[in-house]
Parts: C-alpha cells; structure tokens; sequence
C-alpha cells in the first residue's frame, strides 16, 4: 500500500517555506515514479478546469502518478467546487495530487478547496509568517532545537539585523550552530558577529546605497534581494522602516543632539544604533522624507496599482531615490 496520500495543500503566506516544501516533496515524487511520472501545472495551465481534466486523464504511465499545481492561491471557492471536487472524488488510486498556494494581501487560497483536500483523504499544512512580536521567542526554541542557548537578547539582534523571514532566521541560526557547537550559550554579540555580515548582504546593502545615492550598487544589491526570494511586498516595508529609523537619527542630530545621546534614545542593539548613526550622519532629512515618500508610491504597485511590473517600478523608484 502506498505511503502517499491522494492530495496535499501547503499554503500561506511564508513563500520561503513553502518553497521549501514544494522541493522536498517533488523530490521524493521523482524518486518514487521519476521525472516522467511528475506533472507541473503552472500559469494557464493551472486553471481549475485544466486540473481537473488532466485528473480525469487516461495515462500510460506506470506506477505512481504526481500533479504539483502552484498559484492556487487565484482560484475561486465556485471554480474549486464545480471542476476540482468532483474530480479529486474520482481519482485515480495510484494518482497524487498536491496544490501549492502562495497567500497575499491580493490573493488568498480557497476554503473550498482547503476543505475539499481535507474530505477526500488529504493532508492540509498551512505556512503562516509569525507576528514580529513573536519571533524572538521563536528563535530562542528554534536554537534550543540545535542545542544552543540562545537569551532573548541574542534572539532580538538576531531578528533586527537578518529580518523576519523564518527561513533565513533558520539558516543564521544553523550558521551559529555550526561555529559554536552543540551547548553554547549565546548572546547579543556572539549573534551580531555572524548575522551582521548576512544584514549587509541582504537588506543592508541596499539602504546603504540608497542612503549613499550610489545608483549602480542599489540597482545590484536590489536584484540581488531579488534572486535571493525577497518578495516586494515584504521588501519594500523592511525598507521603508529601516530609513524611518535613520530619519528619525537624522532629525535629532541636526537639532543638536549628539551622538551618544541618540544612542541612549534607541531602543535597538547598540551595534545596530551605531549603523543607524553611520547612516544619517551621511544624508540629511529631507532626502530621507523624499525616499519614504517614493517607497510609499512603490508599495502601491507592488499591490498590483501600476501599469508596469512590479520589478520595473522598483528599480525606477529606486533610480530616482539613489539619483
């Protein structure tokens, strides 16, 4: 009897992770039936109707059969339940199916087809992005995992200087398990000597340029983000409130206050506070102002408010904040 359920469904809104998910099980799908016995459906061709009739399919295959369906996330509850029900009720015993939905402000996938999973013998993960709130509570029980004592605030600097994606937070973790070992006990700088210099390929490097006006390097670590998974959405906010925070040293500084005296204000590591210093002794506020105004526009279109591709309005935002 075969281990494999007749459908899986992951979705949510942790894109990494679902990815994640989304390779593993293709992999052991090629391993059991492979690369012939696994059916990718994608764009048009993973409309509900299209699906559903690639289920209804006669196939010469033998042995075990797999569907990987992406962008769920677009179907309608009334599409799931004319064309995609009925068709997981008569599937073919030997035959798999597993929907992947990459849940967002503009899409969300159907609780139709959550439920239809779910009755017809399925199994159902959901991938949700934890809260910011909640996160350095989590990275302190992930490090437990790879058996290291991680305090809160280690897993605090952590969350501040790689950001909240939990995929990457899990790989910094990983990094330090491997350059401490199993029963280190860790703290804020042990975290920022491994992290920091993840920050600076990742969201740091660009605000750096931006702040700097380098246009060719903000281009390059912005295509970088890119092809590293960050989405807009997510990218835009994560910048938009780094700047907020050097703005907000920007304006102390230029009414006077000193250095150290910002310092003692942030509520932030004190590595992270010096950073921010760093970047508003190198601009002034009304630039700053500029470059959130301009984020804010971007943030519109990557919510689908453009005429243009999100990536096009990007780097024109950014072209014209790094000008």
């Amino acid at each position: 009897m075969s281990a494999w359920k007749p459908a899986y469904l992951v979705y949510g809104d942790d894109h990494g992770r679902i990815g994640e998910r989304r390779a593993n099980l293709r992999r052991k799908a090629e391993q059991e039936a492979g690369a012939q016995g696994v059916e990718a459906f994608e764009g048009d061709a993973a409309a509900p109707d299209a699906v559903a009739a690639a289920l209804r399919a006669m196939t010469f295959s033998i042995g075990h059969r797999f569907l990987v369906v992406d962008g769920v996330e677009r179907w309608k509850d009334a599409d799931v339940k004319a064309h995609v029900l009925p068709a997981l009720k008569a599937m073919d015993p030997a035959t798999t199916i597993a929907f992947f939905g990459r849940d967002d402000t503009r899409t969300k996938t159907s609780a139709a087809l959550v439920d239809a999973v779910r009755k017809n013998g399925g199994v159902v993960g959901e991938e949700v992005m934890l809260k910011a709130k909640d996160l350095p509570r989590w990275v302190v029980a992930e490090a437990a995992k790879l058996k290291l004592t991680l305090d809160n605030a280690g897993a605090r600097a952590l969350v501040d200087a790689v950001g909240e994606r939990q995929q990457r937070l899990s790989r910094e973790l990983e990094k330090l398990a491997l350059e401490h070992g199993p029963g280190a006990r860790l703290g804020e700088e042990a975290v920022a000597a491994v992290a920091a210099p993840s920050a600076e390929r990742q969201v740091w490097g660009l605000i750096d340029a931006l702040v700097a006006r380098e246009h060719k390097r903000a281009m390059h670590a912005f295509l970088e983000l890119r092809e590293q998974g960050e989405s807009l959405p997510r990218l835009v906010p994560l910048v938009a409130r780094r700047l907020r925070e050097v703005l907000a040293v920007a304006v102390r500084l230029e009414a006077g206050e000193s250095p150290a005296q910002v310092k003692a204000a942030l509520k932030m590591a004190p590595w992270a506070a010096d950073r921010r210093i760093r970047e508003a002794r190198g601009t002034d506020a009304p630039a700053l102002r500029a470059s959130i105004e301009a984020l804010a526009a971007l943030e519109l279109a990557s919510r689908g408010m453009s005429d243009v591709s999100e990536d096009t309005a990007a780097l024109r935002t950014l072209a014209v904040i790094a000008a």
